[in-house]
Parts: structure tokens; C-alpha cells; sequence
């Protein structure tokens, strides 16, 4: 019975949660009429189901979500309803875009109530679909799984062609809302292509986000980007919408130093000693590292910038990070290294995406279509991500210990149990099938 009262209490979670989705494209109905019923019952019933079927491959593949929809007896039924979902023509994927900034926008509310510092993290990945060639708007991207897979092992040696290798996919733009601790939420996903009538570039579409953002959310975050944002091109943007961001910047990318030498990253510091230490704890390895920083007015034309320089130690590289923020001493000058170490987690998301929530099985071949599931799987990440509030510990480890029990000393001292959490909330359901999914027929 204790079981039976937790299992009810996850799934009045997860109602209220879609019932808020649905409030949400209701009040825009006025606006829209066409789309006044949009995600109808099949709709919120495809949330739970795509969290229980479980699976790297085939995750979304719409005949198997269709058997744990409906039962493996009307399994086709089952994928007919959600065929039907994706092709309604009363509602688009920007429904849930919008769902997913309002959430945004509270999760920044909520952080800068205590005035804490709020991280809009952004990067970038593609979706790789190498064995399709019919789907619409497939464009050529660079494949990271080859990259993997031509990697030199030990005994096993093939000598690397040194060219990458490029497949069909699609470009695919990230974006979490996080702070100094808790867990992140998801405030945008969006994939677009370079091919065909609908083609753009990487620039276009982040400038596009860029001057959205700048215009919702002004001064009050501060951005973080990798170096793959790195360039005069993306500064000037950023100074031009007078956002506050920390950008990771190539060491051998040229700045103007305080002489008016135009110099590389890394000469504009050289010989120039660290000016000050701390023990800097690395989530990756696990420990703790003793770190120097350093720090110096430079430009960009026209612009007065701060670099900042994270030196870990003997054998690993210096973070060299620009900001437009203010850095009069050491102290402001710590705040941009952990602040950036944030960043790590739109990395966890965005291999979240692909590995549990299995974002590249989808075999649909209208853009539309595809852009519908997608936006749906999203809906299911934010609403992973919300379970990790500091509210819900309890239920959390209630979850844990009782649906994903673990000895790993590792796994149990996780910070983030995504994954664990996935597959606890599937085994539950599985026994105590979602109130809000139909009645399977026993006989």
C-alpha cells in the first residue's frame, strides 16, 4: 500500500506538470484559434510512455511507444494514434518552444531572488542520422561517433585517416538555465540545416537566439559559450545587444594587449606570474587541484575586455576566458572559473538527449513530423530536470533506493542521477501503469 501511495503521488506529479503545458497553450488560443486543442489526451499520454520505453536505439520509435501506449496486442492502434498526434496540423513544436522559455523564465525568477548569480549556457551538437537519405532537410555534419571509433587502441592499431568523416544529420543549438548549485533546466532546443529551401547557417541561427534573448532577458544573466563561439564576429554581437557573458577564448586567437601589441592569447600573459592559488575541486577527475589565476586588460577593436587565466598545473591546459564583466581584483577575478565550470552541465544535457532520450532513433522522414516528436522528448527532459529540485529530495531517494537500488559508491554519491532516476521512474510505471494512460485490456 506505501508503494501504491508513492506510485500515485509521481503520477499526480507528472499530471500537474503536462496540465500546465495545457493551460499554457490554452491561454493562446485566442491568438491561434486553430490550434485551441492542441496536445489533446494523446498528446500528454505519450510524456509517461516515452519515459518507460527505454531503449538507446529505438527509444522513439513510434511502433514501439505505440505498444507501451496501448498494449503489444494493439500496439499498431498505438502507433496510429501517435502518427496521428504528429501529423495534426492543429498544433507546431513552437507550442512547446514557448512552454519551455515561461519555464525558463521562472527558474530565473526563482534564482535571482536571493541574487544569485544566473548562467545561460549554450552549445551546440548534430543529430546523426548516417543510414538516412529520404528525410527532409538533411544536411552534411561532422560525425563524432567516427571520431570515436577511429581512435588508436592499445593493440589494436589502424592508422587514423586524419580527415573527418561527415554524414547525414542535423545541426542541433542547446540552451540551460542553471546557477551555482541545483539542478539545470532546459530552456531551448532547436535543429536546423544548412541544405535546401529552409537552409541557414550556424551564425545566423545563433545571432537569432542571441538578439531574443537579449531582448527577454537583457542584463540580468550572464552567458556563457565555448570556444566554438569564440571570434571578433560573435564578440562584436554580444558588446552590440550589451549582454554580460564569459567566453572561453583560443589561446591563439589575437587580442590587443595593454601596450597596444597585437599579440596572441598566450603571449599577452607571458612571463607573468600567477596571482594568487586556491584548491579548485574538478568534478571530472574528482578531486581537488590547486589552480593559479591571472587576469589583464585587453581589447578587441574598440572594446575593452578582461581576459582571465585559470593555470590547473604541470600538463594540463590554461582556461583562457574573456568577459565584459567588471574585474577589479582577485576575487572578481575567481568568480569567472567556477562560473564556467557550470558550463559542463549543457554538455551532461545535450548527452542526456542522445543517450537516454534517444534522439537520433526517430525515423520520420517530414521535417514537421520530426520536430513534433523532438519537441516532446524535450518536454520529457525538462520534466527529469524538474524532478531534482531540492523540494523533491525526498521523493527522490524514496525513487531511488526503491525502483534503481545501487551499491556503486560512485553511482549512490552522483550529484545529478539522471540516469538513474530514468530508469527508476520506468520500472515504476511498468508495475503501476500511469492513472493517466488508457486501461490496458487484461483479457
Amino acid at each position: 500500500m506505501k508503494f501504491l501511495r508513492q506510485a500515485f503521488f509521481i503520477h499526480l506529479l507528472i499530471w500537474i506538470s503536462v496540465r500546465e503545458l495545457h493551460h499554457h497553450t490554452s491561454r493562446r488560443s485566442d491568438d491561434l484559434p486553430s490550434q485551441k486543442y492542441v496536445l489533446q489526451s494523446e498528446g500528454l499520454d505519450l510524456l509517461p510512455v516515452i519515459v518507460m520505453h527505454h531503449h538507446r536505439n529505438q527509444g522513439l520509435l513510434l511502433s514501439d511507444l505505440g505498444g507501451f501506449l496501448l498494449g503489444a496486442e494493439h500496439a499498431p492502434a498505438g502507433t496510429k494514434r501517435i502518427s496521428n498526434l504528429l501529423r495534426s496540423p492543429r498544433w507546431n513544436s513552437k507550442v512547446v518552444e514557448d512552454y519551455l522559455w515561461q519555464q525558463a523564465d521562472q527558474a530565473i525568477d526563482q534564482r535571482l531572488h536571493p541574487q544569485e548569480d544566473v548562467y545561460v549556457i549554450w552549445d551546440e551538437s548534430v543529430i546523426e542520422k548516417p543510414e538516412s537519405l529520404k528525410a527532409e532537410r538533411l544536411c552534411a555534419v561532422r560525425s563524432s561517433k567516427a571520431r570515436r571509433l577511429k581512435r588508436i587502441k592499445p593493440g589494436y592499431y589502424n592508422p587514423p585517416t586524419g580527415r573527418p568523416v561527415f554524414v547525414p544529420g542535423l545541426n542541433w543549438l542547446q540552451i540551460v538555465i542553471t546557477g551555482m548549485k541545483g539542478a539545470p533546466s532546459l530552456a531551448h532546443l532547436r535543429c536546423w540545416t544548412t541544405r535546401g529551401e529552409y537552409k541557414t547557417t550556424k551564425r545566423e541561427e545563433e545571432h537569432r537566439l542571441l538578439r531574443q534573448l537579449a531582448q527577454r532577458l537583457g542584463r540580468a544573466v550572464v552567458h556563457l559559450w565555448d570556444r566554438g563561439f569564440a571570434g571578433a564576429p560573435w564578440l562584436g554581437l554580444a558588446l552590440l545587444y550589451q549582454v554580460r557573458f564569459f567566453v572561453r577564448w583560443n589561446k591563439n586567437y589575437k587580442l590587443i594587449d595593454p601596450k597596444g601589441r597585437w599579440l596572441k592569447a598566450w603571449e599577452c600573459l607571458r612571463g607573468k606570474r600567477s596571482l594568487d592559488h586556491r584548491m579548485i575541486y574538478d568534478a571530472r577527475r574528482r578531486c581537488e587541484c590547486k589552480t593559479g589565476i591571472v587576469f589583464l586588460t585587453v581589447h578587441v577593436p574598440d572594446f575593452p575586455l578582461t581576459l582571465v587565466v585559470s593555470r590547473p598545473g604541470k600538463g594540463r591546459k590554461s582556461w583562457y576566458m574573456l568577459t565584459n564583466e567588471p574585474i577589479s581584483s582577485v576575487d572578481d577575478a575567481w568568480r569567472v572559473v567556477p562560473a564556467y565550470n557550470r558550463r559542463w552541465q549543457v554538455e551532461l544535457s545535450i548527452r542526456y538527449s542522445k543517450s537516454e532520450l534517444a534522439f537520433e532513433s526517430p525515423r520520420l522522414l517530414a521535417w514537421e513530423q520530426r520536430a513534433k516528436l523532438l519537441a516532446v522528448a524535450a518536454l520529457v527532459q525538462a520534466f527529469l530536470f524538474s524532478l531534482l529540485d531540492e523540494l523533491l529530495l525526498p521523493l527522490l531517494n524514496w525513487l531511488l533506493d526503491h525502483w534503481c537500488h545501487t551499491t556503486g559508491k560512485r553511482n549512490r554519491s552522483t550529484a545529478v542521477p539522471l540516469y538513474r532516476l530514468r530508469l527508476a521512474l520506468s520500472e515504476l510505471w511498468l508495475f503501476y501503469r500511469p492513472l493517466t494512460l488508457p486501461r490496458l485490456n487484461s483479457g
